[in-house]
């Protein structure tokens, strides 16, 4: 018997990136798996991967009428749901603060934060009737903080909390409601992003050295902690915020003390 046989996982942003490795492990875990994504070439092609285990549907997370109907296309279909994973997730624009425009800000509240409430909204009463859980993916920036991401960081510092508070009122129904949160990974807009730089070998490089396990994982890493949260393995943990991070809340530190000592 596989960990997560005869479960039914509703899992936004899960055509690409993290998402989709998520998509992979849980369905290798046993699950059938509803990926929730507004980029229909991307979503063919996840489906194309996990084959008759998923069924995909097209929806905006940040609008109330798409996640409402999402939810219920995967009721139509499987009858049930027992995970909600809230992965769904923007990270630009990459600036301060005071450089950052009210409608980026607005987008990045909306699609990181927001739609955990609208899935919440329209997904609770599901979950009620498995005992089911939520799992959000949040950052350890959320912790931390980071240059020139005051408004992403914002949002997974709220998911933290958030995720905390879910667990409090939800425990009385027995829907655990934990987080995970990874630092630098492999994916393939990080690979965009460190490859337009002036020196991608030096992006590696710094990647690799804020993990104080000595490298920048592959979205994997982070699938397998997803499948042991929402597995009942897992079943005395709710209101956790955990780290996937190789120890890059200790690395990072470590990176930065050698920059200052190289000043």
């Amino acid at each position: 018997m596989k960990l997560l046989d005869e479960k039914i996982v509703f899992l936004t942003g899960g055509s690409k990136g993290i998402g989709l490795e998520c998509a992979k492990k849980y369905v290798e875990a046993g699950a059938q798996v509803a990926i929730v994504s507004n980029d229909p070439s991307s979503l063919d092609a996840a489906i194309g991967i996990v084959g008759r285990s998923g069924m995909g549907i097209i929806c905006d997370v940040s609008n109330p009428g798409d996640v409402k109907a999402a939810i219920r296309q995967t009721l139509d279909k499987y009858g049930r749901i027992d995970v909600i994973h809230n992965n769904a997730g923007v990270a630009y624009p990459a600036k301060p603060l005071h450089q950052t425009e009210e409608e980026e800000w607005d987008t990045l509240f909306n699609v990181n934060l927001k739609s955990i409430y609208y899935t919440t909204k329209y997904g609770l009463e599901p979950l009620k009737r498995t005992k089911g859980c939520i799992l959000n993916t949040s950052s350890l920036v959320g912790e931390i903080g980071q240059d020139n991401h005051a408004a992403y960081t914002a949002t997974k510092g709220a998911i933290n909390t958030l995720t905390k508070s879910m667990a409090l009122d939800y425990a009385p129904y027995k829907i655990r409601v934990n987080a995970v949160a990874p630092a630098g990974v492999w994916t393939l807009m990080l690979r965009e992003w460190g490859q337009a730089q002036e020196d991608p070998a030096d992006i590696e490089r710094y990647l690799d050295g804020i993990h104080a396990l000595g490298y920048c994982p592959e979205g994997d890493v982070v699938a397998d902690a997803c499948v042991f949260l929402v597995s009942d393995k897992a079943r005395f943990i709710t209101g956790s915020i955990l780290p996937v991070s190789g120890g890059a809340e200790l690395g990072y530190r470590r990176v930065m003390q050698q920059k200052e000592a190289i000043r």
